[in-house]
Parts: C-alpha cells; sequence; structure tokens
C-alpha cells in the first residue's frame, strides 16, 4: 500500500460557522489510506480544533488575534516547512492570502484556495486576491455565481476555477428530533421564524427585524429566534427594545440543537446581504422547513418562488416582508415546496458527493490515481 499523501488545510479560525464545519468534516473524512490531513488555524483555538483532534487530525492554532499581528507569517511558514505537505487547501480571505503567500515561501508544490461568499463590499479583500492569485494553483467555489464572481473580479482564468457545492448530512436533519419550543416559551399557536448565522452585517439581521416589526406588533403571535454570535449583536439587541419586541424576539446565542429547531420552526429566514451557497439553506431543506431567503448569488440557484422558496431582494425590509406574507399565505405550495425541497437536497447536495469532489480534484492537481 502506497504512503498516504500529506495535505493541509488552512483557515482563519476554527470557530462553529459553516465554512469552518466544511473543512472539518473534508479533513475527517478524507480516506486516511490515502491521504494524511493536518490543519492550521492562524487564530486563537476555537472549537472545532477538539473536534479535529478527536477524529485524530492535528490541528496547530497559530495564536493571531489582529490582523497586527506580524509575526503570523512567519509561524505559519515554519508549520509548512516543519510538516510540508503536497497541497495547501485554504479557507476564507484571511488564510486564503496569507496561505497562498506562506505556501510560496515554505515550497509547497499544489495550493488550492476556497472562495465561498460573492464579497463586493470590502474592495480591499479583491485587491489583495487579485494580487496574490499568482500563487495559487487552483479555486474552488462553492456556486456558479461565486464561480462568475471570483474569474470576473478576482481575474482568475475560467478553466482554474470549479465549483464544488456544499453538502449536507441530509439524514441528520431530516430525521432529526423536534425541540420542545415551549423551553424557550414559545406558546404552542405561535409562528415561529428562525434565523442560524453570525450576526454580522452581511447576514442582513437588522433588515430582518426592521422587516418583522409591523407583522409582530399587528399579531402577538409571531416569533423570532436568532442563534448564532457575532459583533452586530449589541446593536440588535438595542434594536429589538427599542421597537417593543423583546417578548417575541429571542437571541439564542450558540446552539448544538439547530437539527431539531429546524424541525419545530415554522420557517426559515436568511436575509442576507450577499452570499455564496449557504450551509444553512441546504439544512433547512433536508429538514423540511420552509425557506424565506433572499435572491443572492447561491441562494437564487437553491430557491425559486414558491417552487422550493420565497425570495426578497437584499437589503430590502419591505421586499422581505412581502415575501414572509407570501408564505403566510400559501399553506398548500409550502408543503410542495417543502416536499421538492428535500428532494433537490438528497439527490443534488448529499455530503458525499462533496467530499469526492475535493478529493477528485486534489488527486487530479497532484497527478495521482484517485484510488492511489
Amino acid at each position: 500500500m502506497s504512503t498516504p499523501v500529506p495535505i493541509a488545510f488552512c483557515i482563519t479560525d476554527l470557530d462553529a460557522g459553516g465554512a469552518e464545519r466544511a473543512l472539518v468534516r473534508i479533513a475527517t473524512q478524507l480516506p486516511r489510506e490515502q491521504w494524511s490531513p493536518r490543519v492550521l488555524c492562524l487564530g486563537p483555538r476555537g472549537v472545532l480544533a477538539d473536534e479535529l483532534e478527536a477524529a485524530g487530525v492535528p490541528a496547530t492554532c497559530l495564536g493571531a488575534r489582529s490582523l497586527r499581528d506580524v509575526g503570523i507569517f512567519r509561524r505559519l511558514v515554519r508549520e509548512l516547512r516543519m510538516h510540508p505537505p503536497r497541497l495547501l487547501q485554504t479557507f476564507l480571505f484571511h488564510a486564503n492570502v496569507l496561505g497562498r503567500l506562506a505556501a510560496w515561501r515554505a515550497g509547497v508544490p499544489v495550493v488550492v484556495s476556497g472562495v465561498r461568499v460573492a464579497e463586493r463590499e470590502q474592495r480591499w479583500h479583491l485587491r489583495l486576491e487579485r494580487l496574490t492569485r499568482g500563487f495559487t494553483t487552483h479555486t474552488v467555489c462553492v456556486s456558479e455565481s461565486v464561480a462568475e464572481f471570483a474569474a470576473r473580479e478576482m481575474k482568475l482564468p475560467r478553466e482554474q476555477v470549479s465549483v464544488i457545492h456544499n453538502g449536507v448530512d441530509f439524514e441528520h436533519f431530516a430525521n432529526a428530533t423536534p425541540v420542545d419550543l415551549s423551553t424557550l416559551g414559545i406558546p404552542e399557536d405561535a409562528t415561529t421564524l428562525l434565523f442560524v448565522g453570525r450576526l454580522h452585517r452581511q447576514k442582513g439581521v437588522a433588515e430582518l427585524i426592521e422587516a418583522i416589526t409591523p407583522l409582530f406588533r399587528a399579531d402577538a403571535r409571531w416569533r423570532l429566534l436568532l442563534v448564532g454570535e457575532g459583533p452586530q449583536e449589541p446593536e440588535l439587541r438595542d434594536g429589538i427594545r427599542e421597537r417593543g419586541l423583546e417578548p417575541q424576539v429571542r437571541l439564542l446565542g450558540r446552539r448544538d440543537d439547530i437539527p431539531g429547531l429546524m424541525k419545530s420552526a415554522s420557517a426559515l429566514v436568511a436575509p442576507s446581504l450577499w452570499e455564496g451557497l449557504p450551509n444553512v439553506v441546504l439544512e433547512a431543506m433536508a429538514a423540511g422547513l420552509p425557506v424565506i431567503a433572499t435572491r443572492c448569488d447561491g441562494t437564487a440557484e437553491l430557491i425559486r418562488e414558491e417552487e422550493t422558496g420565497w425570495l426578497a431582494e437584499p437589503g430590502s425590509a419591505e421586499s422581505f416582508r412581502g415575501a414572509i406574507e407570501r408564505w403566510r399565505l400559501s399553506a398548500e405550495s409550502a408543503a410542495e415546496a417543502v416536499r421538492k425541497s428535500q428532494s433537490i437536497v438528497q439527490e443534488q447536495f448529499a455530503w458525499r458527493g462533496c467530499l469526492e469532489g475535493y478529493a477528485a480534484l486534489y488527486c487530479r492537481l497532484l497527478r495521482i490515481p484517485a484510488d492511489s
């Protein structure tokens, strides 16, 4: 039997976000007889480091707490030289840029970058992506729209860009045990909207709060559960209090029972201003939860109006409110949308397909047989 190929993954942090969880699943589930993975995290030790190490994947967290940590590049180069991989896969902006440069300095022969969102607001991100693109062998995007964005805005040759969709463990969400919402103070007759994600401007939560305000004031049975943490939390708490929505809107922080919440809620709300191919939308579709989302990037590839969900324009509270109202008034089409959504996820977005896509790409770039 041949020796497993050493590969490394580099990511900005190991907190419990969508990109981080995707990396952990890839690193821990690649066949060990073929691959020998390790993970490098630029930031402090995150909650997913233990999960990696429990699965036998070494995780080294380099401890950078800000962009001012000038020693992080040197530490990353040192790690790549101490444990030289044949391929480095990077995830997220900071790891993409630093990982490319460190791999060049350390002599790593193949570098694969992951672009997961079509981020248009921070133009300096795009400038740095363009400046360092020459140090990348290949780029993986999570949706066709993100791939088009990367080719156009980052000036990447289209033949050096692949699309590997996010995947979801269908059975884990489809067969989850519902959470008893009464333990969260939710009345039995409530209409409960669920948001899951980072509390960051990108996710459009402030616009969501604005959108729901008239609905919630008109009907006290509405509820909104906000699951996640992030820098916008204090601002959101203030907005909820100022609008008098505190009894109806709950900030739950980080939760480990998201599949169960999805089985119990009435609908998922995904009001992002920009996206890639959001895992949370795939997960809700797998769980059989109706999805109300914004028409942005990869989300619009998943959701078709009243066929697999309800769509609104990004950044428009009025448009999102309209999408919520259309969903509420269409019980028959909602049931059909749920059935169609579950079928699409099961057939087209299974986790196994995502994993096999990465493994096949790595084999092609390293010019090794897929079964070596």
